[in-house]
């Protein structure tokens, strides 16, 4: 069994057919087929079904594709770990993040890589929850990953620095004059909830938060994107709790930020499989001197995990 044989069954999985396959790995469709059949001798059986139409997988080949995958993304992986190794000034770095780091905080990190590493190539794989990118990345999709800390990570965890997590709401709203606000102020208030809300103690954030405050939050909207939520609040909408650095990244002055007293926050690192070298360990460096500082000095309060 060799790795180009598992990456020849994963594109024929991925275009359900041996002709298109062949296409896309550039080789004869005999050639494709005798690595197929050599897989599955060394396997011991089928793992794909030939149909009229199209290829199908067979309950060994379903068992069979994820490791595979693994494998596969594990090899790619290693390719680009070795030539990090060597130096910071050449090769590819694979970077997850949530969807706020991703927006609020990455940019102008990845513009000062660029002007110091002009010939690394980034690439940014975005999630929308913390569960989501500490998968892929224990499945060897990115060489580092940014965002919440994870638990029970058994490779390399980086502090980097914190979120703070805000509120909120029009610039013309009758808390505009204020920094902070408690939820019992709110009590009324209809929100803006998003489906990339974190995950405390079971339950959604906010429901959490509310909750210890005593009240269960009015729902407005539901939305996708934590930016969609800070434009509907900003346009008067309701209120919306979001990371303070995609806020005053993506929306700018047309709406007020919030702190809630006490603050919530909650720490954020880089976590890795392997520790970081190379240009790895350039880019977690950078990113943890370039990390935004929240705009208050309150101490961590609550976790929003």
């Amino acid at each position: 069994m060799s790795l180009r044989q598992m990456e020849y069954f994963l594109a024929v999985v991925d275009e359900a057919s041996f002709t298109r396959a062949a296409e896309v790995l550039h080789v004869s469709q005999p050639a494709l087929s005798h690595q197929i059949k050599a897989l599955e001798r060394s396997v011991g059986g089928a793992l794909l079904e030939r149909m009229p139409r199209g290829v199908r997988l067979t309950p060994m080949g379903r068992a069979f594709r994820p490791h595979a995958e693994r494998a596969v993304r594990s090899a790619a992986q290693a390719r680009r770990a070795a030539r990090a190794a060597a130096d910071a000034e050449g090769g590819e770095l694979h970077i997850a993040a949530v969807h706020s780091v991703a927006v609020g905080v990455l940019p102008d990190v990845f513009a000062r890589w660029r002007a110091a590493h002009p010939h690394v190539v980034l690439h940014l794989h975005e999630y929308a929850t913390s569960q989501a990118l500490e998968e892929e990345v224990e499945r060897g999709t990115a060489d580092l990953a940014v965002g919440p800390a994870p638990a029970d990570w058994p490779g390399t965890v980086v502090p980097v620095g914190e979120e703070e997590a805000v509120l909120v709401v029009p610039f013309d709203d009758r808390f505009a004059g204020r920094t902070t606000v408690t939820l019992p102020e709110l009590t009324e208030r209809h929100w803006i909830r998003c489906a990339m809300e974190p995950v405390v103690h079971g339950e959604r954030f906010l429901d959490w938060a509310c909750g210890l405050a005593g009240f269960a939050p009015r729902t407005a909207v539901w939305t996708e994107h934590t930016s969609t939520a800070v434009r509907m609040a900003a346009a008067g909408v309701g209120v919306c709790v979001a990371p303070s650095h995609i806020v005053r990244g993506a929306v700018g002055e047309d709406c007020t930020v919030l702190s809630h007293a006490p603050s919530w926050r909650r720490p954020m690192t880089v976590f890795a499989r392997v520790p970081p070298t190379g240009a790895a360990e350039a880019f977690v460096e950078l990113l943890r001197t370039s990390w935004p500082t929240p705009a208050t000095s309150t101490s961590l309060t609550a976790q929003p995990g």
